[in-house]
C-alpha cells in the first residue's frame, strides 16, 4: 500500500461512506489534496447523497490540478496566447466609449487583477458587477472600496433581499451543511444576467476552477458555453435550493418571485444573443500570489492584519464573515479543510514544497474559526449546541471516528 493512501480494511468493508465519494482515501502524490475532493460544478446540486464527481486522480497518484499546473509550465506558449487574447478583445472592443466587456468579482486579488489588465493593458472599457457577500468583513469592504477608488472602475452592486438570502442560507447549512450554496448560485447567474441587461457580449472571469481539480479538458478552451447559465427548457424538473424543491420552499414562506436572483436565465431568447463567457487564465498563466502582489500595488490590496483562521495564509477568500464556516463545512464533509486547499495551490506554484505543505495541513486544517462565530449564529438563528449538532450528522464513517468523545480523521496526509 502506498504511504499516501489508506484503503479500507475487512472490518471496515461495510462502513458508509456518504456522498458517494470514493471509499479509499488517497491523498495526491505531488500535492496534499486527497481524492475526497468534489468537482466545484457538483457544490450547486442539493442532493447530498447523489454520486459526486471528485477530483481525478491519475495511475501514478498525481491529481488532475498538479497535472495541469505541469501542463501550463511546459506545455503552453503564453506568448502565442496573449497573442489570441488581442485577437479576441479587439473583437469586442468599443469604438465609443461605452462597456465593452463584464468582469464579475467581490474586489479580492483576483477579480482586481483581471479587471485591472484587461481596462489597463489592453484597453478594454469593462463594466464590474459584484454579488454581495452575507456579512462583509471590514477589511472586505475596504478592498471593495479601493477596487472602484484606486484602482478606477465602475461598479454594479447586487444585494439579495437580506431575510430571503439568510433564510435560505439556513436551510443550506441545515440540509446540505453547504452555507455558501445559495451565494454560489446567486453569484454564478448574476454576472451573464447584467450582460444581457447591458447588452455586452463578452463576459470575463479569472481563472477556471480546473486551476485547482476540476477536470482538465474544461481548461483547454477559453469559453465556458453559455447553456451552463441557462434553464433547460426540455426538463421540467424542479429547481432545488438550499436542498428544498419550490413547492417545499413555499412551506418555509419563500416564494417563487423570492428565487429570482438564484435561478439560472429563463429567457428563451438569451441563446440567440451570442454572448460568450471566457477565462482570463486561459490566455495568462494564473497565479493567485502574483495576482495579490499586483493588487496590492494597483490597488491597494490589503490582506488580514493576522492568519486567517483554519490556513496559514493571510490574503484568500477574507471578504465575507462567513468564509470561514464554509470551509469549515468541506472539512466536516470531505476531510479537506481551508490549509488544504491553499497548500495544495501553492505546491502546484512552486512556493512551498510537499514536506512543508503537508506540515501547514497538519497543523491548521480543521481549525474552528472563531471570530465570527457569535455574528454567524445570530445570522442562521441557530444555537451553538444546534449548529455542531447538525454538522455532526454529516461526517461520512469512513473518515471521522470519535475517539474518547472527540471527532478524529481516520486518514491525515504524510
Amino acid at each position: 500500500m502506498s504511504k499516501y493512501s489508506k484503503n479500507l480494511n475487512k472490518n471496515e468493508i461495510n462502513i458508509e461512506v456518504k456522498y458517494g465519494l470514493p471509499s479509499n482515501v488517497e491523498f495526491c502524490k505531488s500535492c496534499v489534496i486527497s481524492n475526497q475532493r468534489p468537482s466545484s460544478t457538483v457544490e450547486f446540486y442539493n442532493v447530498i447523497e447523489e454520486k459526486k464527481k471528485t477530483i481525478n486522480f491519475n495511475d501514478d497518484g498525481i491529481c488532475d490540478a498538479c497535472k495541469w499546473a505541469d501542463y501550463k509550465d511546459n506545455n503552453v506558449d503564453w506568448i502565442e496566447r496573449e497573442e489570441e487574447l488581442k485577437t479576441l478583445l479587439d473583437k469586442f472592443r468599443s469604438r465609443n466609449s461605452s462597456y465593452d466587456i463584464l468582469v464579475p468579482g467581490s474586489g479580492g486579488k483576483d477579480s482586481i487583477y483581471a479587471s485591472h489588465i484587461l481596462k489597463y493593458k489592453y484597453n478594454m472599457h469593462p463594466l464590474t458587477v459584484t454579488w454581495s457577500p452575507h456579512l462583509y468583513t471590514d477589511v472586505g469592504f475596504k478592498n471593495f472600496q479601493n477596487w472602484m477608488h484606486v484602482g478606477g472602475f465602475d461598479n454594479f452592486l447586487f444585494t439579495p433581499n437580506g431575510r430571503i438570502h439568510r433564510k435560505l442560507t439556513k436551510l443550506a447549512y441545515t440540509n446540505l451543511l453547504h452555507p455558501f450554496q445559495p451565494f454560489i448560485l446567486g453569484q454564478k447567474y448574476f454576472a451573464p444576467k447584467l450582460a444581457d441587461k447591458f447588452n455586452l457580449p463578452l463576459v470575463f472571469y479569472g481563472e477556471n476552477e480546473a486551476e485547482y481539480g476540476n477536470p482538465i479538458d474544461e481548461n483547454l478552451t477559453s469559453k465556458r458555453k453559455i447553456e451552463y447559465f441557462v434553464q433547460n427548457f426540455k426538463d421540467s424538473k424542479d429547481f432545488f435550493i438550499s436542498g428544498l424543491s419550490s413547492s417545499q420552499l413555499e412551506e418555509e414562506g419563500i416564494h417563487k418571485n423570492d428565487l429570482a436572483p438564484y435561478l439560472p436565465v429563463t429567457d428563451p431568447n438569451f441563446l440567440k444573443k451570442n454572448i460568450e463567457i471566457h477565462y482570463l487564465g486561459y490566455y495568462k498563466k494564473w497565479t493567485p500570489q502574483e495576482c495579490y502582489y499586483y493588487s496590492v500595488e494597483n490597488a491597494d490590496f490589503q490582506a488580514n492584519p493576522e492568519r486567517t483562521e483554519g490556513t496559514y495564509s493571510k490574503y484568500n477568500s477574507i471578504d465575507d464573515k462567513t468564509d470561514g464556516y464554509h470551509y469549515w463545512t468541506t472539512f466536516i464533509k470531505f476531510g479537506i479543510g481551508r490549509a488544504t486547499y491553499d497548500a495544495a495551490q501553492e505546491i502546484r506554484n512552486g512556493h512551498i514544497n510537499r514536506e512543508e505543505g503537508v506540515a501547514l495541513v497538519r497543523k491548521y486544517d480543521g481549525e474552528f474559526p472563531k471570530k465570527y462565530f457569535k455574528e454567524f449564529l445570530r445570522y442562521l438563528d441557530l444555537s451553538e449546541d444546534k449548529f455542531f449538532e447538525i454538522a455532526d450528522t454529516f461526517r461520512s464513517p469512513h473518515l471521522w471516528e470519535k475517539i474518547n468523545g472527540n471527532w478524529q480523521l481516520k486518514n491525515k496526509v504524510k
